[in-house]
């Protein structure tokens, strides 16, 4: 079962090139704060301007410094069947654990063309499925009851990272699926209301900057604590406001840029955070207590 507080990290740059040394300190940060996994080459980590070789070395990095402590996941989804399952092929490879599968971007498959994509990355792969819907990002939103078909249909899908801001779904998805499917909060702002309802944790952007106040509020909704969770909940969302200020994963990584931790510039066409921006988060992370 995934729960708890997964980081989708960023992948830091040293100019153009990536930065190896400043990836192994960020994840030992991670893990160092309690973190339940990694997930590496998604959204946060700007998968689509990775090439072949750093998708690999990025993986490679995260599975040598997470030393089995904690799952690495390996953001393997693209609009291509045929090239979503070579890329979980070479995660599996190169030691990831499990994969989040993004839903087909630009394409607009139908919600059978969608059953039939996770269909077939399942059968090419033993490595657990995680199904990412963000429709915001892809023009593609997949359904609670194409969901609720595949996880009964392909026993290796066994979570859905929700990212649609639908409560709604999130719902039907927890009650037609059942406690043995992992739902996660693809929205940080959400992951406390979602956890309320039965998600099992969160895949986070904030966890980069804050990893340890992330994984507690996710153990205590675990617990039952809703009171406590919800504190920190409170606490948390004026910083997660702030880092979707623009485009992640652009303001996250000026946040940890800020803190003295690796990040780099976001690579084009992503740019840096205007100034204006930036002078905002810098006030939401000097208000939380986070010395710049």
């Amino acid at each position: 079962m995934y729960q708890g507080s997964y980081v989708a990290i960023v992948t830091p740059f040293k100019g153009e090139q990536l930065d190896e040394q400043g990836l192994k300190k960020n994840i030992r940060y991670l893990l160092a704060n309690k973190s339940s996994g990694i997930v590496a080459c998604a959204t946060t980590g700007e998968s689509p301007n990775l090439s072949s070789d750093e998708f690999i070395r990025v993986i490679d990095i995260a599975v040598q410094e997470t030393e089995g402590k904690v799952p690495v996941i390996a953001g393997a989804g693209t609009n291509s069947t045929a090239k979503t399952i070579s890329m979980c092929k070479t995660a599996s490879k190169h030691g990831a654990r499990g994969v989040l599968i993004v839903t087909p971007y630009y394409n607009k498959p139908t919600q059978e063309g969608l059953y039939q994509h996770y269909r077939a990355v399942s059968s090419e792969t033993d490595l657990p499925i995680i199904i990412y819907n963000v429709p915001g990002r892809t023009a593609c939103s997949i359904h609670p009851d194409t969901i609720t078909r595949l996880a009964n249909d392909c026993p290796t899908i066994i979570g859905l990272k929700a990212a649609s801001g639908d409560l709604d779904q999130v719902s039907e998805v927890v009650r037609s699926c059942g406690n043995d499917f992992a739902v996660l909060s693809g929205d940080d702002s959400l992951t406390f209301p979602m956890m309320a309802i039965g998600a099992k944790g969160v895949i986070s952007v904030v966890a980069n900057i804050l990893p340890g106040e992330v994984a507690l509020m996710c153990q205590e909704c675990l617990k039952g604590h809703l009171d406590k969770a919800r504190d920190i909940h409170l606490r948390l969302f004026p910083v997660i406001k702030a880092l979707f200020l623009e485009t992640n994963p652009i303001p996250v990584k000026k946040a940890l840029e800020l803190m003295g931790m690796a990040a780099g510039k976001p690579r084009l066409p992503l740019v840096e955070m205007s100034a204006e921006n930036a002078g905002k988060l810098k006030k939401a992370l000097a208000a939380f207590g986070i010395e710049l």
